[in-house]
């Protein structure tokens, strides 16, 4: 289970203090006007960090819902629309976003029962729809649309699982962006809702049995009356829940209250025999398998590899021989075998198919009785087929290089769909033939968008310590390297999170203005395994924020851009990169945006699933990790007085992930040490969480408004 994507936005309605002269007036207009910002709440609070004082005076605005903090919000949002409204773009901007945005968006189909079911979402409709095909030519009929559970759009479906017989549907709704979701379950013939509500869901899929009469899940324990936003998550539980039962009636399959930290995640072997237990701990990429036999009654969890050295990840079974995805040994990763019949040894004895290679693994799946193997080569993706016993089929043909998603399914099929995109394609789906090793279209969208006329190109960059870092560019071809072009570097670069080719019609309408798009692999992901993780994380973030630095002064020397029209930009993880690197070279930028940031690096643990990034980052409450992390905490190395480029927060007031105190501080402390004339502004997005779940219009309205602040404040002036 991953909480990686850290990465979103009531649009704040920002204030200018007082009346503006008509001198300054004509300051503003040549974007030199230094804007007075909002007082905000404050405090004497001071923190001892094992003898290190550290004040934090905007600690009141943690406190989300106090009417100081709301007023202050109120006067921010005032500040940053008066700014916006000011650029004539604006509305050309939004304009482009919408007719881009406009095309049908298609998920890879998954079989169920002799059914297909996907998701689409209709051109500029909130939230997708879920359809179902019942069989061979069937007419497509739609099964669940969320668009219909709230006016505005804000409450979304999240995850989806089918019953095996294709029957039912357990779905899940999230309310306003938060993490927070509600199980529900329709009958997929009829398309009705049966009465079962199972809540305080976090971090959890479900895993049905294969008879449809229920499905294993994890929870939290509910929280304290008004404070679902703020409770810390910890001790999940496995249940299991009948459908057609009250949720008070779930059984309680395993609980671990000597280990709070521990998270569930069920899955349930195809042929219904076993249930396998996913056990992780935070975001550390390494877990514990346990399995319990279904078919023998009275049978008890057995704690199979309980070791917590590597990731083990359950792909699928032969009977007792379990198949398995691991990086023990391996930091590229590896599939193996368990046999549960020669597991009652201390050590179970594990065989390896597919030897660890060169190119890393980023995922895999048994399908069609075979091990399908994702690997990624410099942070684009190929598909290699493998015989379960671990021999080299073939490797999948895919359109060219770029990004994939799909190949789930069932050991009996014969085809499996996937979604193929870059960055000028928009995601296509596919539907693979196993036996013909053919790819056809299933479903190509048409977007308003001149693919040819751009270009995207990877070089490799040197860091400080000489490393090569992968860096894609996307641009008009035939562009000029005079250092004209506003420019903005996208990061992120943590949490084993790889950054291959997306698209993304924020991205190309930028530039379509003739601007450049850049992405920079730097450590901290996984573009070329674990190591690669390893040497971007805790004692060593450093050299993720020395990466993206490399990046940018390339970008410079090779004239893509120059200092005064290069913006960064970086959400959840990533937004810390960009709060870091702003504050320690701040004359290398014009601009950044940092969305729903991980900013207060010594605090950010106390608050909801915090706590769950320490294998990560470390904790301030451990003295040596506390010093790693005020290094370069971005609230933490804020200089009074300096020079900063121009810098957008974005967040949601419903981000339970990344808490909105991060960017509140964060912003509060910038506006007050702000020694330069650009724009120091928050934008807050209201009944809006991480990013998960936002409605298409919300989408938009952000973009446009994160384009209009680049377009201005990278202007040549």
């Amino acid at each position: 289970m991953a909480f990686a994507m850290l990465v979103c936005p009531l649009p704040l309605a920002m204030f200018l203090t007082a009346s503006v002269t008509a001198a300054a007036a004509s300051a503003e207009a040549a974007g030199k006007l230094r804007l007075r910002y909002p007082k905000a709440p404050r405090s004497a609070q001071v923190d001892d960090y094992h003898g290190t004082k550290v004040a934090d005076p905007f600690r009141p605005l943690e406190e989300l819902d106090a009417p100081a903090t709301r007023k202050w919000i109120a006067e921010e949002d005032r500040l940053t629309e008066r700014f916006l409204s000011r650029v004539p773009e604006r509305a050309q901007i939004r304009r482009r976003l919408g007719e881009a945005w406009d095309f049908d968006r298609v998920s890879p189909p998954v079989r169920e029962g002799g059914r297909l079911f996907y998701t689409k979402t209709d051109g500029l409709s909130n939230q997708p729809r879920l359809y179902v095909v019942d069989g061979p030519g069937a007419p497509v009929r739609l099964l669940l649309d969320p668009n219909a559970l709230s006016p505005d759009g804000t409450v979304a479906m999240g995850a989806w699982a089918v019953s095996r017989d294709g029957l039912k549907l357990a779905y899940s709704t999230t309310d306003g962006g938060s993490d927070w979701c509600e199980w529900h379950v329709r009958d997929a013939v009829s398309g009705q809702d049966l009465p079962d509500r199972i809540r305080w869901v976090k971090f959890s899929r479900v895993a049905w049995v294969p008879d449809g009469t229920g499905f294993y899940y994890s929870r939290y324990a509910e929280p304290p009356g008004g404070r679902e936003r703020a409770a810390v998550n910890r001790n999940q539980k496995l249940y299991f829940h009948r459908t057609g039962t009250g949720q008070a009636e779930d059984r309680l399959v395993y609980e671990r209250p000597d280990a709070p930290d521990l998270g569930f995640e069920p899955i349930v072997s195809e042929d219904g025999r076993y249930l396998v237990i996913h056990v992780w701990s935070g975001t550390d990429r390494r877990n514990r398998l346990y399995y319990q036999d279904l078919g023998t009654a009275g049978s008890r969890i057995v704690r199979l590899l309980d070791s917590f050295d590597a990731l083990y990840e359950f792909l699928g079974n032969d009977g007792p021989v379990l198949f398995l995805r691991t990086d023990r040994g391996a930091p590229h990763g590896k599939i193996v075998s368990v046999d549960l019949g020669l597991a009652a040894r201390e050590e179970p004895a594990v065989r390896t198919l597919v030897p660890e290679s060169d190119l890393p693994i980023e995922s895999a799946s048994l399908v069609a009785g075979r091990l399908i193997v994702k690997v990624m080569r410099d942070a684009t993706h190929r598909v290699r087929l493998f015989a379960l016993d671990g021999s080299f089929e073939k490797e999948v043909e895919l359109p060219g290089p770029g990004s994939l998603t799909g190949f789930a399914g069932h050991r009996s099929d014969r085809d499996a769909f996937y979604a193929f995109t870059s960055f000028t394609t928009p995601p296509e789906v596919f539907r693979y033939d196993f036996e013909t090793g053919r790819s056809e279209p299933f479903h190509r969208p048409k977007v308003a968008f001149d693919g040819p006329r751009f270009e995207t190109t990877q070089v490799f960059v040197p860091s400080r310590d000489g490393t090569k870092v992968p860096l894609f560019l996307v641009h008009r071809k035939g562009l000029v390297l005079d250092g004209s072009h506003p420019l903005l570097l996208y990061g992120y670069g943590g949490f084993n999170v790889a950054l291959t080719p997306s698209f993304s019609v924020p991205n190309l309408v930028w530039v379509e203005r003739g601007a450049v798009y850049a992405q920079a692999c730097v450590r901290g992901g996984s573009e070329y395994g674990e190591e690669w993780h390893r040497a971007g994380m805790r004692e060593r973030k450093q050299n993720a924020f020395d990466d993206f630095v490399a990046a940018a002064e390339w970008l410079v020397a090779k004239g893509y851009t120059s200092p005064g029209r290069l913006a960064v930009q970086g959400g959840s993880n990533g937004g810390l990169l960009a709060g870091a690197v702003v504050n320690q070279r701040p004359e290398l930028f014009g601009a950044a945006v940092v969305s729903v940031g991980v900013l207060d690096m010594l605090r950010y643990h106390k608050f909801t699933i915090g706590w769950a990034w320490v294998p990560e980052y470390g904790s301030s409450d451990d003295p040596v990790e506390a010093k790693w992390l005020e290094a370069y905490s971005p609230l933490h190395n804020i200089r009074k007085g300096a020079a900063y480029p121009a810098v957008l927060v974005t967040t949601g007031d419903h981000d339970d992930r990344v808490v909105p105190g991060h960017s509140f501080k964060y912003a509060a402390a910038l506006q007050e040490a702000q020694g330069g004339d650009a724009p120091i502004l928050i934008r807050v997005d209201v009944r809006a969480g991480h990013g998960a779940g936002k409605p298409v219009t919300k989408q938009v309205d952000e973009a446009a408004d994160v384009l209009t602040f680049l377009t201005e404040v990278l202007r040549k002036r």
